[in-house]
């Protein structure tokens, strides 16, 4: 019996929560709070700006990438290009070499 009136009287005794130290406990833990939250919103936005920057940095390396890439099939596609139209000038010498050595053998007759 002495030790639960011990424990009411404690009770009793224990600050309520209108009590100004209790109030100015509750705002410092509500700042506290605040403060974390804006900590935590801050880093939020701070990795969402790190993550579209690299994301903007890879699409741009991607980029430049496939402009390489491509310059090189161009310019493979040129030089293909430029083999084939040496090859039919060959071709168009050679026919007209022969065209003249069958019209000298024509003319010999």
């Amino acid at each position: 019996m002495e030790a639960k009136q011990k424990l009411l009287d404690k009770m009793k005794a224990a600050p309520k929560p209108d009590d100004p130290e209790m109030i100015a406990k509750r705002a410092e833990r509500e700042a506290v709070a605040r403060a974390r939250e804006e900590r935590r919103a801050e880093r939020e936005r701070l990795k969402r700006e790190q993550e579209a920057q690299k994301a903007a940095q890879d699409a741009a390396e991607a980029e430049a990438a496939y402009a390489a890439e491509h310059a090189e099939q161009i310019a493979r596609e040129a030089e293909e290009k430029a083999r084939a139209e040496r090859a039919v000038a060959d071709m168009a010498a050679m026919k007209e070499k022969r065209d003249q050595r069958y019209a000298a053998r024509k003319a010999r007759r």
